[in-house]
């Protein structure tokens, strides 16, 4: 093998490296609805400000993230969009080759939902109809980065108290982080169980933007 490819291979092994950890593909999915702070990203990982600051800095020598300081708070973002790309490979190549994956996968997810999502080009085609309402279930702060345009803002927690809000008359496709974020299947889950007809988009949000489809930002009260 040549010198110049065997660095190259070496450099490509140092990525894969630092993906291999569950911490930080958990935080790529959370870096990927926006830009975030250390404490925020330590605060929905359940890590400490710390341990999270070691895995955020582990993901930007590598080249997936970019970081930015404002005062006294560090600010990452994805480095590029490709790295949805990559992380979706894993996903699928786990799905067909992973027994533990597939069980996973049965035994809760399925469970909650075994339906076909949506697609992108679906919803796209749903939303020009006027047929369905949009929900997005993840929390006000990352509905706020970036959402697909005339989404609901509910969180999960709050469907119960907020049912009301949502047409009974329109189909509902939920969505969250991406394609195993357990929101989405939770409320569709919810929503059926009250006699709502309810799919899950196919992946998150930040799949539909590395798509190029049209985001909006800014809270739910600001629409």
């Amino acid at each position: 093998m040549s010198i110049p490819k065997r660095a190259l291979f070496a450099q490509f092994a140092a990525i894969a490296k630092t993906l291999g950890h569950g911490h930080r593909l958990e935080l790529l999915e959370l870096v990927a609805q926006g830009e975030r702070t250390v404490e925020v990203l330590a605060s929905r990982t359940g890590l400490s400000i710390a341990n999270a600051s070691q895995h955020l800095q582990h993901l930007r020598r590598a080249g997936l993230l970019t970081s930015r300081r404002q005062g006294r708070f560090v600010y990452y973002t994805l480095a590029d969009d490709g790295i949805l790309d990559v992380l979706a490979a894993l996903r699928r190549i786990a799905e067909r080759n992973s027994a533990e994956v597939e069980r996973v996968v049965r035994s809760y997810y399925n469970k909650l939902d075994e339906l076909e999502p949506v697609t992108r080009k679906q919803l796209r085609k749903l939303i020009r109809e006027g047929a369905v309402t949009v929900l997005d279930v993840r929390p006000p702060d990352e509905f706020a980065l970036g959402h697909v345009p005339g989404a609901v803002n509910i969180p999960v927690r709050a469907l119960k108290e907020r049912l009301a809000e949502i047409n009974p008359d329109h189909e509902i496709v939920a969505y969250c982080r991406g394609a195993y974020c357990v929101f989405s299947f939770e409320a569709v889950a919810f929503l059926r169980a009250r006699g709502f007809k309810a799919r899950r988009l196919e992946e998150g949000l930040p799949e539909w933007r590395a798509a190029g489809l049209p985001i909006k930002i800014g809270r739910a009260d600001d629409h």
